[in-house]
């Protein structure tokens, strides 16, 4: 099983991308996108134990990031 990244290799979003809200300086993983109606869904970044909830959020509050390494 190969393990989930937080990718970030460009600066254009997409599923998978890294991503930090305007409200704070966690990292986030961009679960899914929907243009037409300028959201995402996050997720936080690395994974819990227990998982991370998925939240929906607008667009214009999201910015790529590069991933933080240990």
């Amino acid at each position: 099983m190969t393990p989930i990244s937080c990718s970030s290799s460009d600066t254009k979003l997409h599923q998978g991308a890294c991503v930090t809200l305007d409200s704070d300086d966690q990292l986030y993983q961009v679960i899914g996108i929907d243009d037409h109606h300028d959201r995402c869904w996050l997720r936080r970044w690395p994974l819990s134990r227990q998982g991370s909830e998925v939240f929906e959020i607008s667009l214009q509050h999201v910015q790529p990031t590069q991933p933080h390494r240990p």
